[in-house]
């Protein structure tokens, strides 16, 4: 017997009153796959998540992780939230936010036993922090504290990685840090990641397949054959030229395309 998807998406719909994010989705994500989702602002990729994560409820259709319904608080999930910076006084070191991935559900403080000590260097030094893992959040820089929530996400060693736009605000030897990290546990341990982004160049190179989500619609296939000219200007009703440099991919005109569906859907709204 195969075993099943480690997401699966049937006929999902997210609605929100009269408005639906994204209705019909179909999306199975095997062990081991790189997906990036991408779309313009409000189409439904954090949102994509949150559905994921147990926190927000299907309007219809079913999601499934594992061949089992998705619940809140899954350990066979990990999450990897946008990034906020810490205050530069914030006691908590690296290795404190780590150890919240093991045991941060539970109530009060507690000693680590030795087993969870040694998970918790193990995962630190897998995203290779060691050398800062006792310093203070707010004292390391963006991508040194993008290592640590990777390592937190890791704690529970999911099946799947959600990484809800980790890039933002990194240098790009940074984002490159990140993006290596990321494959390799796809590579090496068999872990999905569902990649929420705005800007696929960064991880093209590791991508095997890209859910483009705009204002209800979506496409779901190899990058090649998504990020189009002929599939990006008709999900985004209007012209949009997709180029390729060397390996970049350019796309031009999206933001505009997007501005003038989303308007003309509040005037269909209104009308």
């Amino acid at each position: 017997m195969s075993e099943p998807a480690v997401v699966e998406l049937v006929q999902a719909e997210l609605a929100y009153g009269e408005r639906s994010l994204w209705s019909g989705l179909d999306l199975a994500v095997e062990a081991g796959q790189f997906v990036a989702v991408l779309g313009p602002n409000g189409s439904g990729k954090t949102s994509l998540l949150k559905v994921l994560l147990g926190l927000t409820d299907l309007t219809s259709g079913t999601a499934q992780v594992m061949g089992r319904p998705v619940r809140r608080g899954s350990p066979r999930v990990g999450y990897v939230p946008q990034r906020h910076g810490f205050d530069v006084d914030v006691p908590l070191r690296g290795r404190d936010l780590v150890q919240l991935g093991i045991d941060g559900h539970r109530w009060g403080v507690r000693l680590p036993r030795r087993r969870h000590r040694d998970t918790i260097d193990e995962l630190i030094e897998e995203v290779g922090a060691s050398s800062y893992a006792h310093v203070p959040l707010g004292q390391l820089s963006g991508g040194e504290q993008q290592r640590l929530r990777i390592a937190q996400a890791l704690a529970t060693d999911p099946d799947i990685l959600l990484c809800d736009e980790p890039l933002l605000s990194l240098d790009l030897l940074h984002q490159r840090t990140v993006v290596d990290l990321l494959h390799r546990r796809c590579r090496d341990h068999g872990t999905a990641v569902l990649f929420v982004t705005h800007e696929i160049n960064p991880i093209v190179s590791v991508t095997d397949s890209v859910l483009y989500i705009v204002a209800g619609g979506f496409r779901h296939g190899p990058p090649e054959t998504v990020m189009t000219t002929e599939v990006l200007s008709e999900l985004y009703g209007s012209d949009v030229e997709v180029m390729r440099r060397g390996e970049r991919i350019v796309v031009l005109g999206a933001d505009e395309a997007a501005h003038h569906h989303e308007h003309d859907r509040h005037e269909t709204v209104r009308a």
